[in-house]
């Protein structure tokens, strides 16, 4: 966004074809930088196999994002073949033209209260980026610190790096979901009925400080010579903690169904105004702002291409007009 150059966007799916893929060709996006629309659809030809060139068009409206989906008047070009209009119109091309992953649809999906489509979306990130994590870790300490078979991670310690900085990411959405929930979600709740919320509490305070600690292993793991004695005792003692962080997660798996069946159920029952749901929207963006802000593209990673698009869907109704074009932005540059 805000790139007034044509930029040329390359994806993973280019690098490595997937199962022999056909090359598709180039994507040419016409629209305004600022416009919500053109972002959209750059975040949705993401994750085709495609080369996109966005375009900047000359249209670009002069006082920041437009709330109209038409603005900004963006085209697609694939080819002879030109397509502009609704955001549906361009996201039912996008999906007959490039069927896999299917990013468009849903629009018969019963319409749930904005924050219950929060937290299921930001419990279906945290879960998938839980479970990732794991299988890395479990990886690492059956390979005892040696080097990986993947070349692409480098060498032990640069792994040990890299794995880090996922696993600090995943713990700073987590810490931030849980605040945001004890500060925006459930003072609702609190008002309803004060013993609603007291167990999901107490599995706050009981998973967060173990995710703090594993961090502190990782920490030392990473400074010490890979294949040392020192190394695989430390090694041995992050295998011990991620065996705890692995009845965590069923735990953690557990407690976002407890969540999902019994409080978001009730959202509805508050019947919030239209007003407190905007209200309570542009709080959890407020209070979970790394998720929000260097982390998001992380975040999404963790969700599957339609799910994205709704939590791009959910961004667009920022009323913060410049918090929401930060976010826009985090995605894609």
């Amino acid at each position: 966004m805000g790139n007034c150059c044509v930029k040329s966007e390359k994806f993973t799916a280019e690098i490595v074809p997937r199962d022999g893929a056909k090359v598709y060709p180039t994507v040419r996006l016409y629209g305004s930088p600022k416009s919500i629309l053109a972002a959209y659809i750059r975040f949705a030809l993401l994750h085709k196999s495609v080369s996109l060139d966005f375009v900047p068009s000359d249209e670009a409206p002069a006082n920041g994002f437009r709330r109209s989906e038409t603005d900004g008047h963006v085209t697609l070009q694939v080819g002879s073949e030109v397509v502009t209009g609704s955001r549906e119109t361009l996201l039912r091309f996008i999906d007959a033209r490039f069927p896999s992953p299917v990013v468009g649809g849903g629009a018969e999906e019963e319409k749930a209260p904005v924050m219950v489509t929060v937290m299921r979306l930001q419990h279906k990130s945290m879960l998938w980026h839980v479970e990732r994590v794991l299988r890395w870790a479990e990886d690492l300490v059956t390979r005892g610190g040696k080097k990986a078979v993947d070349p692409s991670v480098g060498t032990p310690r640069m792994e040990i790096r890299k794995f880090a900085t996922s696993y600090s990411a995943l713990l700073e959405v987590m810490m931030e979901h849980a605040r945001m929930e004890e500060t925006v979600l459930f003072p609702f709740f609190d008002i309803a009925d004060r013993g609603l919320t007291k167990a999901a509490k107490e599995e706050h305070a009981r998973d967060l400080p173990l995710m703090n600690g594993i961090k502190e292993i990782i920490k030392s793991v990473g400074v010490l010579d890979s294949g040392s004695p020192d190394s695989r005792e430390a090694l041995n003692n992050l295998s011990s903690r991620l065996k705890l962080l692995q009845v965590s997660s069923g735990q953690s798996k557990q407690h976002f169904k407890e969540e999902e069946v019994e409080l978001l159920p009730l959202v509805e029952a508050l019947e919030l105004s239209k007003e407190q749901e905007e209200n309570a929207l542009d709080q959890c963006f407020d209070v979970m702002l790394e998720t929000h802000g260097r982390l998001l593209k992380f975040f999404l990673e963790g969700l599957q291409p339609r799910d994205a698009m709704k939590y791009l869907d959910l961004i667009s109704m920022c009323r913060n007009k410049e918090k929401m074009e930060s976010m826009l932005m985090m995605i894609l540059k």
